[in-house]
């Protein structure tokens, strides 16, 4: 009789407990647009959809070679995404976590507005970067020419722009959270945030054309467990602080600041709004010097807004 109980209750296990799929997760730094990863695997949403996340470190100049070879099966930075389809290489975007930067434009205390950049020098990371790329979006927003009105200097990471500026050489700089946080605490300002005057997705899914034409269910099951993780991270603040703190190596008072600046950054349907997908564009054709447009190939991988809605809706779960 036993044994004839066990054969029923196998029957009616389910399949995620017989089948796991595991899946290879590209990121490239610990910062809090990808805390959603984090969220998924601590929390058990991506467990819930029959997935084992592995999550993997990863330059964006050998990413997309690792998407298109299968060594990862997922990016997570979507400007470079739209870069490498520009070039030809055939990924696509599926899904934005981040859709609307959380970058901060972060000054010297005697620079009151933007206009009083005109002039001025701001640091960055890198020459032609994303820090860059932001920045000049922001200023043009303000209607400042960021050819002819200000110059840019890469004074490398995040200590060394605050370097910089201590010392005068530059007189502003961009980060995301807590790169804010800590500016105040060295008593600079914050002039503006991205997210406040612009959509432009940061971080969300991108996955090779084989893996969509291959793979949809996947597809499908890794966007419900981001809307759960992102849903999560809106809603329950006091248990995403711990793994926000585990995830980028922060402590408690940083990752409450971190969340304060970020959290209506994450999205609640993983929708890329076209808006911000046309930007996306716009930057990579100026940096590539092309007029070549990936518009429709990008758009034809996702999915419908009645398709969308329905994934919203089974991620709806996860507020139970």
């Amino acid at each position: 009789m036993k044994w004839a109980f066990s054969i029923i209750l196998v029957l009616f296990l389910p399949a995620s407990i017989y089948a796991v799929d595991k899946i290879r997760i590209g990121f490239p730094d610990l910062a809090a647009p990808f805390v959603p990863l984090a969220i998924g695997d601590k929390r058990g949403f991506f467990q819930e959809e029959g997935l084992q996340g592995e999550f993997i470190r990863i330059n964006p100049a050998i990413a997309f070679q690792a998407l298109v070879g299968g060594e990862i099966d997922y990016y997570t930075v979507l400007g470079p995404g739209v870069a490498a389809a520009i070039r030809g290489v055939p990924v696509k975007l599926v899904a934005a976590y981040v859709p609307v930067a959380p970058t901060a434009l972060i000054a010297r205390p005697e620079i009151k507005s933007i206009l009083g950049l005109k002039g001025k020098t701001i640091g960055v990371n890198a020459y032609g970067g994303a820090l860059e790329a932001m920045a000049r979006l922001m200023l043009k927003h303000f209607t400042i020419d960021p050819d002819k009105e200000v110059k840019f200097l890469a004074t490398g990471p995040l200590d060394s722009r605050f370097g910089a500026m201590k010392q005068g050489l530059t007189h502003a700089t961009l980060g995301s959270p807590p790169t804010d946080f800590l500016g105040k605490k060295l008593g600079f300002v914050v002039l503006t945030r991205a997210h406040e005057l612009f959509s432009f997705p940061v971080s969300g899914l991108i996955g090779s054309a084989k893996k969509l034409k291959e793979r949809p269910d996947e597809i499908k099951r890794v966007i419900k467990a981001g809307i759960k993780a992102n849903r999560y991270i809106r809603q329950n603040r006091d248990s995403t602080l711990p793994v926000m703190a585990e995830w980028l190596k922060i402590d408690k008072e940083m990752a409450a600041a971190t969340y304060e600046s970020s959290v209506k950054t994450f999205s609640e349907d993983l929708n890329l709004p076209d808006s911000g997908l046309r930007l996306l564009i716009d930057e990579a054709k100026r940096v590539a010097k092309t007029a070549r447009s990936p518009l429709q190939k990008l758009q034809t991988c996702r999915f419908s807004e009645k398709r969308r809605k329905s994934l919203a809706l089974l991620g709806d779960e996860s507020k139970a």
